[in-house]
């Protein structure tokens, strides 16, 4: 066995760049997760819509979560690829009035936001 002499500085810094050091590194690229931004977002006044390249899987590999304001999108165990995104959009989303679809291996997602309800009570002046 050989024993390197480390100053506090040293160890220090080999601390420091084992914690920075990307976790891709330390896992075959076959067995990573495929965690990347979607490859299209656009916005109107009545929904968001994201587009995401997740070719090698079928919809049945792929799950899409929605709650509130957070979007999960990940392939089942056991897929041919694994993919794992998520989200926090700017408002809440309608899952009742959104879709998903998949076509070329591209995944779209239209994400009706929540049309917000107003509060307002009126009161009677007497």
């Amino acid at each position: 066995m050989f024993f390197t002499p480390t100053t506090p500085a040293g160890f220090r810094r080999q601390i420091y760049a084992a914690a920075v050091r990307p976790q891709a590194n330390f896992i075959e690229p076959s067995a990573a997760s495929r965690s990347q931004p979607p490859s299209a977002v656009e916005q109107d006044e009545q929904s968001f819509t994201l587009s995401f390249d997740v070719p090698g899987v079928s919809r049945e590999q792929l799950v899409v979560g929605i709650e509130g304001n957070v979007v999960r999108l990940s392939s089942v165990e056991g897929a041919a690829r694994a993919y794992r995104f998520a989200c926090e959009l700017p408002q809440d989303i309608d899952a009742g009035q959104s879709a998903a679809k998949l076509e070329n291996g591209v995944l779209t997602l239209k994400l009706a936001k929540v049309v917000p309800v107003s509060r307002v009570t009126e009161l009677v002046i007497h």
